[in-house]
C-alpha cells in the first residue's frame, strides 16, 4: 500500500458536525440523549463522545490492542472529559497510565496520571517500560513544532518496551499546525504495523474532522 495512501472508513457512524449555537440550544431540548449525557457530566459521571473517530477507538482499537498477549502496561496521551471512562470500561485491572500537559484535566485521567509535555517522557517513565503507547489528539493540538515531534516521538520509542505497539491519532486539516510526520526522523525509528480489522496502518475515519490512525510497532 502506498504509505501517503488515506483509504476512507468503511464503517457507517453519524457524521462529526459542527452545529451553530441556535441548533445547540434546540437540540438541548429535543435531544434526550444531549440531556442525559449534559446531567452526567454536570455530575461527575463517565460521559462517552460518540463521534465516528472515538468509535473507531473504543468499539475496534482498544478490542484489538487488548487481545493481544503480553499486554499489561499502557499509556494513554492526551485526556478530557470523554475519557474519563477509559480506565474502568476498557482498561480495568492492567498497569494503565494517563498523561496530559494540562493540569485541569487531572480529574479526567487514570488513577495513575502524569501531568506534563509528552516530549518529557523520559523524566516519568522507564525505558522499555510499557507494552502500548496511545497519544490521540496532541499532534497539532499542542505538540506542533518539529523539535516538540522529535523528542515526543523519541520519549515514546525508547519508554516502549521491544515488540511494543504505539498509536498516533491526528486531524488530516490544512490547518493542522503539527510539522509534518514524514519529517520527523524519531517516528521513522517505529515500523508501520496494520491493524488486521482495519487493513492498513494508516486509517481515515470518513468525517468532516479527518481523524487519522496510524499504527506502529517497536522492533523485537
Amino acid at each position: 500500500m502506498n504509505p501517503t495512501a488515506l483509504p476512507r472508513g468503511e464503517i457507517q457512524v453519524d457524521r462529526l458536525g459542527l452545529p451553530s449555537a441556535k441548533s445547540m440550544l434546540v437540540r438541548l431540548f429535543t435531544d434526550r440523549e444531549l440531556q442525559i449525557r449534559g446531567l452526567r457530566y454536570s455530575l461527575g459521571l463517565p460521559t462517552p463522545l460518540r463521534t465516528p473517530d472515538r468509535q473507531v477507538l473504543e468499539r475496534i482499537i482498544f478490542p484489538h490492542y487488548l487481545s493481544l498477549p503480553n499486554m499489561r502496561s499502557i499509556l494513554f496521551i492526551g485526556v478530557s472529559w470523554y475519557t474519563k471512562h477509559y480506565q474502568e470500561a476498557y482498561f480495568h485491572g492492567l498497569d494503565f497510565w494517563t498523561l496530559d500537559v494540562d493540569k485541569k484535566v487531572r480529574r479526567f485521567g487514570g488513577s495513575n496520571h502524569v501531568t506534563g509535555a509528552m516530549e518529557d517522557l523520559r523524566s516519568h517513565f522507564a525505558d522499555g517500560y510499557f507494552d502500548l503507547i496511545i497519544c490521540n489528539g496532541v499532534y497539532g493540538h499542542g505538540l506542533n513544532s518539529k523539535d516538540q515531534c522529535e523528542r515526543a516521538f523519541e520519549g515514546c520509542y525508547a519508554c516502549d518496551r521491544a515488540g511494543g505497539y504505539f498509536m498516533l491519532g491526528w486531524n488530516d486539516v490544512p490547518e493542522n499546525p503539527g510539522a509534518p510526520l514524514d519529517s520527523i526522523e524519531s517516528l521513522r525509528r517505529f515500523r508501520p504495523e496494520p491493524l488486521p480489522q482495519l487493513g492498513t496502518w494508516r486509517y481515515r475515519v470518513d468525517a468532516p474532522a479527518r481523524h487519522v490512525y496510524d499504527f506502529y510497532r517497536k522492533d523485537e
